[in-house]
């Protein structure tokens, strides 16, 4: 009896009287977006002692209390490495792989990630049979957004295509964390599109593109970044409009112009009118100034049609006429 009540006492108090109540589990957490943190997981971990691998819901971590491969799986690589040295120098064209400056390789022995992260540049060493590899391209590729259909925030229906530039920045993750994280992009690339141009109305879309393209491509740098993508540059190439749109718009464009060609000609008959009125005035105060402006007339006339005679008569002699007619009632 002594025996057991120190082995009792050895283990402490019941889980309910320790603490503030029972361990957290998975299940009780109350937001489980909480889950894709590192600090959540390394606290799920210290609290509920699951392990790292389970923990991390957002993709695959490799953790070191989480390499063993079992007693199978050291029979398996002992009688690879019994292949190799029974083959050699045969097995040194097939346990040898060389990767390019700009590729990395992602290496599987019976199915788990070695640590120390992607191979290369250069040779690198594979054991037949029990190891795989996936070749992963580090260069800038880019492909065209198919062009989506988008209603926008003052209800018109517009056709929009982009372009896309991203590079692997972890050939890791990107291999361990998604299917094909080429091919999700692009996807994601095509719904991220339609989703922000439908909160723009369509002078923004016009107008602001360079926004536009910085900001998609700040939403869509979070998400790949879990994939082990690195989105450097997006472009909208063209924003098609509906034909009788783009006619409306030619309409309203034309009458605008010929609205302001009509103001612009009124102003200058105003400035016009007022000058001839200025030299009126200053041709009042000197008859003989008609009479230069006459010649002036006269010499312009001659210059541009020659066949043409013209035979100015002075307004004074008409004048003379006049007053005779009256004085003589004739």
């Amino acid at each position: 009896m002594e025996t057991a009540n120190n082995r009792r006492n050895a283990r402490g108090p019941p889980p309910e009287k320790r603490g503030s109540g029972m361990m957290p589990t998975i299940t009780d957490i109350e937001d489980p977006s909480a889950l894709y943190s590192l600090d959540s997981c390394q606290k799920i971990v210290q609290e509920v002692g699951v392990p790292p691998r389970r923990a991390w819901q957002g993709g695959y971590q490799p953790d070191d209390s989480d390499t063993g491969i079992g007693a199978c799986g050291w029979i398996l690589t002992l009688l690879s490495w019994i292949i190799v040295l029974a083959t050699m120098p045969f097995s040194f064209f097939v346990c040898f792989k060389v990767v390019q400056e700009y590729e990395r390789a992602v290496i599987f022995r019976l199915g788990r990630l070695l640590h120390g992260g992607s191979k290369g540049p250069g040779i690198f060493f594979i054991l037949p049979c029990i190891e795989t590899y996936s070749k992963v391209d580090l260069r800038t590729s880019v492909f065209d957004v198919p062009p989506q259909e988008v209603l926008t925030k003052d209800s018109v229906t517009v056709s929009v295509d982009a372009v896309v530039y991203y590079r692997v920045n972890n050939a890791t993750v990107s291999v361990a964390n998604v299917e094909n994280a080429h091919h999700s992009t692009r996807l994601l690339a095509q719904t991220t599109l339609r989703n922000m141009l439908g909160t723009k109305a369509l002078h923004e879309i016009l107008g602001d593109r360079e926004s536009i393209s910085n900001d998609m491509q700040n939403i869509l740098d979070e998400p790949t970044d879990h994939w082990g993508i690195k989105v450097e540059r997006v472009e909208l190439k063209d924003v098609r409009l509906p034909v009788q749109l783009q006619r409306a718009m030619a309409a309203e464009a034309e009458a605008a112009r010929e609205a302001r060609a009509k103001v612009i000609a009124a102003e200058g008959e105003q400035k016009a009118s007022r000058s001839l009125k200025d030299a009126a005035d200053v041709l009042s105060l000197q008859p003989s100034a008609i009479q230069l402006r006459y010649l002036q007339t006269l010499s312009t006339i001659s210059a541009e049609k020659n066949s043409t005679i013209i035979f100015p008569l002075p307004i004074d002699i008409i004048q003379h006429f006049l007053q005779d007619f009256d004085t003589d009632g004739n």
